[in-house]
């Protein structure tokens, strides 16, 4: 779609997408050449029209400077390789508005409005991929709306038929698609299975069940930030040395030495070690490296949340003793 509205827009070498590392879109070739994992990419050759830039990840990579100036300095990273590859061979950018897979990596505040900044600049279209962020999980409806930006494109999917179903899409904005529509020709893409009955009334039970217990405010103004507090809770924990998370997303860096950074072994293998205490405690918590990270179920009562602080910080204790810390 977005090679088709720059053709119509008569600007044919616009080809090129950006995206970050430590991000996840999925596992197909083009997906995942457009993910940031170089773990995927070893496994086959990328497609050549697929660029990255450096993810907002201010804990491991902001040096000396504060949230807001790590924020700004990465999203110029985008800024100056628009400027290296022109922009008239740019198309679009895509990006989680927290990328989840990559370890729950939450942007500092000032780094949303610069990268807004540029691709309005330098007309370049946004595709916000929601897939994790979406349907209430930060509190609005959307990440985007989280943090006001405008995307052109949204993908989304999972959340939004509770996981009952296989069901995924691309909400399309109004200046893309009137762009395509008004070609007088078709978009001559498609699947076997789209729009299939049985995955959209999961899609509109599942929508209807949201809106009826009022999920989104649920999510922004009850259970929402008592996990935040909670979870901010574990950073006093000797192994932990930076929590992060907006809503029901958390993630946490285990340390051996929290001044320095310094990591519980070198390969950067001790949220396997970690994960594997979380699951002998009877709680499911993914390891990305050094991170553990959560997205909890959004009906979660706070009992629950005090329960999942318990065993994590259990689990803690474990790894913490297995690597005599």
């Amino acid at each position: 779609m977005i090679r088709r509205y720059w053709d119509l827009k008569n600007q044919p070498k616009k080809r090129i997408i950006l995206a970050r590392t430590n991000a996840y879109h999925g596992s197909t070739i083009a997906a995942a050449s457009l993910g940031g994992f170089s773990s995927v990419h070893d496994q086959f050759e990328t497609l050549p029209y697929v660029q990255h830039i450096a993810d907002p990840n201010w804990y491991n990579s902001g040096g000396d400077m504060t949230a807001e100036e790590f924020g700004i300095a990465a999203a110029r990273e985008l800024e100056k390789r628009i400027d290296e590859l022109g922009e008239e061979n740019v198309a679009a950018f895509i990006a989680e508005p927290i990328q989840g897979a990559g370890g729950v990596i939450v942007p500092p505040d000032s780094y949303w409005p610069e990268v807004s900044r540029i691709l309005k600049e330098r007309d370049i279209l946004f595709v916000s991929d929601e897939v994790i962020c979406g349907f209430a999980r930060t509190g609005k409806l959307f990440g985007c709306e989280t943090y006001g930006t405008e995307p052109d494109l949204m993908t989304f999917a999972k959340a939004v038929t509770n996981g009952f179903q296989p069901l995924g899409g691309v909400m399309v904005s109004d200046k893309v698609a009137s762009v395509i529509t008004s070609s007088g020709g078709e978009f001559g893409h498609g699947f076997t299975y789209s729009g299939h009955p049985i995955a959209c009334a999961a899609a509109l039970a599942t929508l209807d069940i949201m809106e009826r217990d009022n999920m989104v405010d649920r999510v922004a103004n009850n259970v929402g930030p008592y996990l935040q507090k909670r979870w901010a809770e574990l950073g006093d924990h000797p192994i932990v040395g930076h929590t992060r998370g907006v809503g029901m997303l958390g993630s946490l860096e285990l340390v051996r030495n929290k001044d320095t950074k310094e990591r519980l072994e070198p390969e950067q293998n001790s949220g396997g070690i970690c994960r594997e205490f979380c699951i002998d405690n009877g709680l499911v918590m993914r390891a990305v490296g050094d991170s553990m990270i959560i997205s909890p179920q959004l009906i979660m009562s706070h009992e629950e949340i005090d329960t999942m602080i318990e065993r994590a910080t259990k689990a803690l204790d474990q790894t913490a003793q297995h690597y005599a810390v």
